[in-house]
């Protein structure tokens, strides 16, 4: 009796170590395909982050053959798209273009004032050649 409980005993622990081992396969392939879903997952969103990216060029991209085929037919004018006022990148281009011309007539007038006189000092400086002219 004694040793048919000793089997039993011995039977239930290697029984035990089965399921556990069992439990511990299981559970692995669980996290392995969690992982793998994971990266499935990441897969997937990199991919909708493509596709929306392409989306965008593509629309850029009508947008700019639309224009081009409106400055063609002489639809827009230098006021923008139907008379619409001017967007912010031609206002922005004007400032510059106007911000050049400042610079343009600064360096015309320094050319003007160190002229034919340029290697000799002023008499009484600046202020005397402004009162002067």
């Amino acid at each position: 009796m004694e040793q048919k409980v000793a089997q039993r005993v011995e039977q239930f622990r290697s029984q035990k170590e089965l399921v556990k081992a069992q439990y511990q396969a299981a559970q692995a392939q669980v996290n392995v395909n969690e992982a793998v879903s994971g990266i499935s997952n990441e897969m997937t969103e990199m991919n909708l982050a493509m596709q929306r990216a392409q989306d965008k060029v593509l629309t850029m991209q009508a947008r700019a053959g639309a224009l081009d085929t409106l400055l063609e037919h002489g639809a827009l004018g230098d006021q923008g798209l139907l008379g619409a006022p001017n967007s912010d990148i031609d206002q922005q281009l004007q400032q510059i273009s106007a911000e050049h011309d400042v610079e343009a007539q600064l360096a015309a007038l320094k050319q003007k004032m160190s002229g034919p006189s340029a290697g000799q000092p002023h008499i009484g400086g600046p202020e005397a050649q402004t009162q002067h002219q």
